[in-house]
């Protein structure tokens, strides 16, 4: 494929391209809540997916993802893409069921370079246990690509992202670096090595994860996007507890902490930066893992509050399941003044 066919008139890509959080936050806040009780999680409870309530047993998760392209393989792409939209049904402890394609494509290009990303796509879709049902595509000046995902989920064990229990140990299952290293990519400064690294984390499904929990008594999940994992962080704390990172402990591309460095970095990066540093003092961290925690993750891993005594058999089964980069990487605090503290 020529180089820059699908990147060359992208602004970003992956999850970069997201709206940012606070922005959204206030977007929303004029949006009139639904009163229907059978909405369990909806757009006010910045989640991963919205629930909907079937019966006593039963709930229905919808979500949906999709964005400009990372790399410049229209394969990969379309499984990255899949794998990153259906993430958040696992997210919420379900299984996804059905999913829809959702294109943007401009007439310029090679139709062929179309069909690899729908092929990419689906294959991800088979991958996941669930079934495409068809799709819509419109004309547009960038290639975007992604999915509307159904799932379902047991009520009784629909997980959030911001029940965590104080004491409980804080897990994350895939390496961080994702957006430094196709920052690098874009300007031909990143090593092949570290390239493959991170298109294989995109590209892995977070179904094996989220199957690995089964069993466990895990009080809260969410998966780290463009939000980069400190915004995640605070989600998940919520109004209840603080969370302690082992910032030595985060699993990561080893190469994208010398990108960092050398300032190949993105603007997505910079404003999750922006979010947090009223909240959060990252100033006696190293620059690059500064950049690491801001660093926007395109289908990025399970952020996992598990307890204490049942962490390391859960690590153990996600790295057998094999997401060989899952770590212990904090722990949930009682509510102090530090909604997030580093150890």
């Amino acid at each position: 494929m020529v180089q820059g066919t699908l990147w060359s008139n992208c602004v970003s890509g992956g999850c970069g391209a997201k709206i940012e959080s606070e922005g959204l936050l206030r977007l929303l806040a004029g949006i009139p809540g639904s009163k229907d009780k059978r909405l369990l999680v909806g757009y006010d409870a910045s989640d991963d997916a919205a629930v909907y309530q079937l019966d006593e047993k039963q709930s229905l998760i919808f979500t949906v993802d999709f964005f400009p392209p990372m790399i410049n393989e229209a394969r990969r792409f379309g499984r990255i893409a899949a794998a990153n939209a259906l993430s958040d049904v696992w997210a919420m402890g379900g299984r996804p069921v059905l999913a829809l394609n959702l294109v943007c494509f401009p007439e310029a290009l090679d139709t062929k370079i179309l069909a690899d990303i729908l092929a990419g796509g689906a294959e991800k879709i088979a991958e996941a246990g669930a079934v495409l049902g068809g799709g819509h595509s419109i004309y547009d000046r960038e290639p975007k690509y992604g999915l509307a995902v159904t799932g379902t989920v047991e009520t009784a064990k629909i997980l959030r992202n911001n029940t965590p229990k104080a004491g409980h140990t804080l897990l994350l299952t895939k390496p961080l670096g994702v957006g430094i290293v196709m920052a690098a990519l874009r300007v031909g400064m990143a090593e092949e090595q570290a390239v493959q690294q991170a298109v294989a984390s995109m590209e892995r499904l977070n179904r094996y994860a989220c199957e690995a929990m089964a069993g466990f008594e895990v009080s809260a999940c969410t998966d780290v996007t463009g939000f980069g994992l400190l915004v995640h962080a605070l989600e998940m704390a919520g109004d209840a507890v603080s969370i302690m990172l082992y910032p030595d402990a985060l699993p990561r591309i080893p190469e994208a902490a010398d990108y960092a460095n050398a300032y190949l970095l993105t603007a997505a990066g910079q404003r999750n930066r922006n979010r947090v540093e009223k909240a959060v003092n990252v100033n006696p961290l190293p620059f690059a893992v500064q950049e690491l925690l801001f660093d926007p993750q395109t289908s990025g891993g399970l952020l996992i509050a598990a307890p204490p005594d049942e962490a390391d058999a859960l690590i153990r089964r996600i790295k057998n399941g094999g997401d060989g980069s899952a770590a212990i990487i904090g722990e949930i605090l009682p509510r102090s003044e530090d909604l997030i503290v580093f150890g």
